[in-house]
């Protein structure tokens, strides 16, 4: 087990009727701005409850915060929080809500674009305090201090992270999870599932307990997914998913081991080459990356395949293959298309995901050998 630091800052608020608790957590001589993205908190009763639990403080409110949040928007968030003088965030919805929220709280402070702050978070100094009310499990954002932020303009997408931007608390309710698109529950699912694939994909006798830990996500996503799927509207299937999406990037199962991250990467490229929704990116792109790298990762993927999927029999190779198949079909289980030709995406965008690890220089996973070349090599290995 490799050296680590490990401090996580955020007080999670979880289970049914726990949004009322905002009343209490959140000062009431602070000025609180709410940021949402669309009306479906106002649809399911959440923005009612919110706004009961803070009648009391100061608010004012920014709606319109997308999927894949765009800097543009972001920058409108943050000034009109400079203009109202707002001391405090809460941001209501999913991870994109959570992320760009993140970015508004380090915005606050910054005299400059907050563009740079996405490239350059050692830029960032402080935030404003911020805390969520979660509504899509998927992203880990409400426990941990990272955010990915979209610049549509220019079809980019980056990940940011500052030890600033932890969320003080975050409220967990499942039954804020019921109405959500059955679409969104499966992304989400395979979010979380990929979340914990990157820092246990890697290599075999890094940690036992970190390794178990991240099984144990991984097997519980596998037991209640079919089932969410038919019915989301039940209550304990819902909780273990939005805890295990809580835990599964809060950095609670990659204390001193290694992280891949290519999956990732790539991933963000197609959202922003073709708006894909991110959890469904990554059930195209990780069995292509699995297929590419098996060789450098044939151990842990024997690991995960005997623990995940039961398989013990056939040789090294088929047994290999026989995992990567099994995960490629809980994907598919999910109703998510796993290949780019389902989605109508060619080699034209393969060439431009190429060109633009080439033109940053970047190489991803473990070993950092996932270069632009054995980027395009795995899409190539999804078509």
């Amino acid at each position: 087990m490799e050296n680590f630091i490990f401090k996580n800052p955020t007080q999670l608020i979880f289970g049914k009727g726990m949004i009322s608790k905002i009343t209490e957590e959140i000062p009431q001589d602070k000025k609180v701005m709410l940021t949402f993205g669309g009306g479906s908190v106002k649809r399911n009763g959440v923005y009612d409850q919110v706004c009961k639990a803070l009648e009391k403080h100061t608010t004012i409110e920014f709606w319109g915060i997308e999927s894949n949040p765009d800097i543009s928007t972001l920058r409108k968030a943050i000034a009109l929080g400079k203009k109202e003088n707002i001391d405090y965030l809460l941001a209501v919805g999913g991870g994109s809500v959570i992320d760009g929220t993140k970015l508004v709280a380090a915005g606050l402070c910054y005299e400059g674009d907050s563009w740079e702050l996405v490239l350059n978070p050692s830029l960032i100094k402080t935030a404003v305090p911020l805390a969520s009310v979660l509504t899509l499990p998927a992203t880990g954002s409400e426990m941990n201090c990272g955010g990915v932020i979209s610049c549509r303009e220019n079809k980019l997408k980056y990940s940011f992270a500052s030890p600033y931007t932890f969320p003080v608390f975050s409220v967990l309710d499942p039954e804020t999870t019921y109405s959500l698109p059955s679409h969104q529950v499966a992304c989400g699912l395979v979010d979380t599932f990929v979340h914990v694939m990157e820092q246990y994909m890697t290599t075999i006798n890094q940690s036992r307990i970190m390794d178990r830990w991240a099984e144990g996500i991984l097997q519980t996503i596998v037991e209640i997914g079919p089932s969410i799927m038919k019915d989301q509207t039940q209550y304990d299937l819902m909780a273990d998913f939005m805890l295990s999406a809580t835990m599964g990037l809060n950095g609670f199962v990659s204390m001193g081991v290694t992280q891949d991250w290519a999956t990732h990467m790539i991933g963000h490229e197609l959202t922003a080459l073709h708006g894909l929704t991110h959890g469904h990116t990554l059930a195209i792109v990780f069995p292509g990356l699995l297929r590419v790298l098996k060789k450098q990762k044939s151990d842990k993927i024997l690991q995960y395949g005997e623990r995940i999927w039961n398989i013990t029999n056939g040789s090294k190779e088929e047994k290999i293959e026989e995992t990567i198949v099994k995960t490629e079909t809980f994907f598919r289980s999910l109703g998510l298309t796993t290949r780019l030709s389902e989605e109508s995406i060619g080699v034209d965008t393969i060439n431009e995901v190429e060109k633009r690890f080439n033109d940053r220089k970047v190489a991803y996973g473990e070993n950092e050998n996932v270069t632009g070349e054995v980027a395009k090599e795995i899409l190539i290995n999804t078509l």
